[in-house]
């Protein structure tokens, strides 16, 4: 039997339904969050609760529990689905209300709603790198809070996967911003670029897990915007996501990044957040 979280309570994950009139299915309006879990341990487990709190906070939903009281639950979620490797999804509502644009007056209980999934790391794509494609960003201009209204987001995974890629990088013009499920770096002689953790991109939680690794290995980095024709020169470019890790990317819109093999930074950046994740759940069985 699977498990699954709706209100605080555990169910047997095909009972757990949420109504009709719930906001989230209605308008979008609520939050998520996906937490990677490696040797059954959540990874970076606070740094997504603090995130998930910040997006309630900026759509004004009050957060139904706790970060103590999601963590418990959180735990006893993977404990009962015994997941060793995979993601824990998370989300919070606004709530039931009868359809109306305009928040409901008083008296709704935000509805949260988590289960597991079992998701192996992609090692042969992090071995080998992956190809993406690129597409103008078409999303609204709050993309910093992770809200449940990715429609634009879906379209451009759609197009990326209709070409056989891995990845969507998105653009405003000329101006790179993320991919459509992840934050996008280029290197060049040496130096790290990754757009600014502004509006316009998610504050990737595993982004910032390569920043501080930078930081330690003395490698230096620019927050900035950065043009498609930086991104074409760049000599190395990888994205990072929760589940993507540390991706090398090998290919855009059918041109090679530099000699189509992943690059000496790529790789040692790699080795560093494996570490990470061996500091925080434990040896892992695989490595890349």
């Amino acid at each position: 039997m699977a498990y699954a979280i709706l209100n605080g309570k555990m169910l047997d994950r095909a009972e757990a339904k949420v109504d009709m009139e719930d906001r989230g299915y209605q308008f979008g309006d609520g939050v998520y969050e996906v937490i990677r879990v490696y040797n059954g341990k959540l990874f970076t487990l606070d740094e997504h609760l603090e995130r998930l709190e910040r997006s309630l906070t900026n759509i004004s939903i009050k957060p139904p529990f706790t970060n103590q009281e999601l963590t418990e639950m959180l735990y006893q979620l993977v404990e009962k689905n015994n997941l060793e490797t995979g993601i824990v999804y998370m989300q919070i509502t606004r709530g039931v209300a009868p359809r109306n644009h305009a928040f409901p007056s008083g008296g709704v209980t935000p509805c949260l709603t988590a289960y597991t999934k079992e998701l192996a790391r992609p090692l042969a794509q992090l071995k080998s790198g992956v190809k993406t494609i690129l597409t103008e960003d078409i999303r609204w201009l709050r993309c910093d809070i992770k809200s449940l209204n990715l429609l634009a987001n879906v379209l451009a995974k759609q197009k990326a996967a209709d070409n056989n890629c891995y990845e969507a990088i998105q653009h405003r013009g000329h101006e790179v911003t993320e991919g459509s499920s992840s934050n996008v770096f280029i290197i060049k002689n040496g130096v790290v670029i990754t757009h600014p953790s502004d509006q316009l991109i998610l504050k990737g939680i595993t982004k910032d897990v390569i920043l501080k690794q930078c930081e330690s290995l003395q490698i230096p980095v620019e927050e900035r915007v950065f043009s498609l024709d930086e991104l074409s020169g760049a000599d190395e470019v990888f994205l990072s996501s929760t589940t993507s890790e540390v991706m090398p990317i090998i290919e855009i819109a059918g041109n090679s990044v530099k000699d189509g093999n992943p690059g000496p930074v790529t790789r040692k950046l790699q080795e560093a957040f494996e570490q990470e994740i061996v500091e925080q759940c434990g040896e892992l069985k695989q490595s890349i």
